[in-house]
């Protein structure tokens, strides 16, 4: 049974929350403020987390950044569109306007488990691949068109993490917490040189530009190589 966290200092909002998500067979824990969540969050590990963001203490928004490696859901009165884009590029995995219709709710839910799992599948695979790029983590070698090529160890958690996320713009701050358990030494500063000497290793190869700056944001696989070679 999937575990879902509600962060709601509003009772009746929060009991409402409560039953319906038990009526889809969710199990449900609750916390009322920014403090009582991230204490809790401190040694268990929900499925996913209903965040309101005007919470005492430690704010929604404060907490979000606080959350690793779980899908956040905000639930929040603001409609404002710059609110929102701060909030989804700050972490949350998506955002619903207070009042909401429970059906809504209940499908982005679904969407976002739905998702976590695929996720997790596909980390679990030992094969990554990506046009002619293939990442064999069992044996931590990367290979393009056949041929082998030598990285770093920190070229190679860069990649391993593009190529998990294929489609998904990676920014700077999310790429360094996600390689900093392999590469602990990788910062800002020297990243942009990382993937400068990854892009002109793999591009060495066959010519191809695999990695696409996304200005202002930061990093993702070049689609329209794929694409190109299906047309």
């Amino acid at each position: 049974m999937k575990k879902i966290m509600i962060i709601d200092d509003d009772v009746c909002i929060g009991d409402m929350l409560e039953e319906l998500l038990a009526k889809e067979n969710y199990s449900t824990v609750r916390a009322y403020s920014g403090t009582e969540a991230l204490l809790y969050l401190s040694s268990h590990r929900p499925d996913l987390i209903l965040l309101d963001l005007m919470l005492p203490g430690l704010s929604g928004e404060e907490l979000l950044p606080l959350i690793r490696n779980i899908p956040v859901i905000v639930l929040s009165a603001k409609a404002d569109i710059n609110d929102k884009v701060e909030l989804l590029m700050g972490g949350a995995a998506d955002y619903i306007t207070k009042p909401f219709h429970s059906a809504e709710l209940l499908a982005r839910i679904a969407v976002q488990l739905r998702e976590t799992a695929a996720a997790a599948q596909k980390e679990d695979s030992s094969i990554l691949s990506f046009d002619a790029i293939r990442l064999d983590s069992s044996s931590r070698t990367v290979t393009v068109s056949g041929m082998l090529v030598h990285l770093t160890k920190t070229e190679y958690a860069i990649l391993k993490l593009l190529l998990r996320n294929p489609s998904q713009v990676i920014t700077k701050s999310l790429m360094l917490e996600r390689i900093s358990e392999d590469t602990p030494d990788c910062v800002e500063s020297s990243l942009k040189v990382h993937i400068s000497n990854l892009r002109k290793k793999l591009k060495s190869i066959n010519g191809k530009d695999y990695i696409e700056s996304v200005w202002g944001i930061g990093f993702k696989m070049n689609e329209d190589l794929t694409t190109s070679d299906e047309s």
